[in-house]
């Protein structure tokens, strides 16, 4: 009986220091993560208290530049809708986040060509006079 209760005593001393062991190294892990949050406040703080900045804007194309792309045979891609525009049309040169490149290279970058609006075609002169 005295056997059992040294193996029962053994098992219980055991688990004792293991459940010390156990805390102790989560004491210890605990402190160090409090050490490093005490050590680098103003990185965390910076990098949440920064104000978003964003960038500047491209100035507009000149007219100069925009003649100058026409005469290359470029198209103006619109950045925030994917899609380009070919010269001639109102828009070409005109949208507030975009640039120049040639077609090809707007088609294999996945920008899309503009369905343009169609102006309307002048009545001849033909059929005015013709039913006076």
């Amino acid at each position: 009986m005295f056997r059992c209760k040294l193996k029962f005593m053994n098992r219980l001393t055991t688990k004792l220091l293991t459940a010390t062991v156990a805390t102790a190294s989560l004491l210890s892990l605990g402190s160090l993560a409090l050490s490093a949050q005490a050590t680098a406040p103003s990185a965390t703080s910076t990098a949440t208290k920064a104000p978003k900045v964003k960038a500047p804007a491209a100035p507009p194309p000149s007219a100069a530049d925009i003649a100058d792309a026409t005469s290359k045979g470029l198209v103006w891609v619109n950045l925030n809708t994917k899609v380009y525009h070919k010269p001639g049309v109102p828009t070409y040169g005109t949208t507030k986040n975009g640039k120049f490149m040639s077609e090809a290279d707007a088609q294999a970058a996945g920008y899309k060509a503009a369905q343009e609006p169609k102006t309307k075609a002048k009545k001849s002169t033909a059929t005015s006079t013709a039913t006076k």
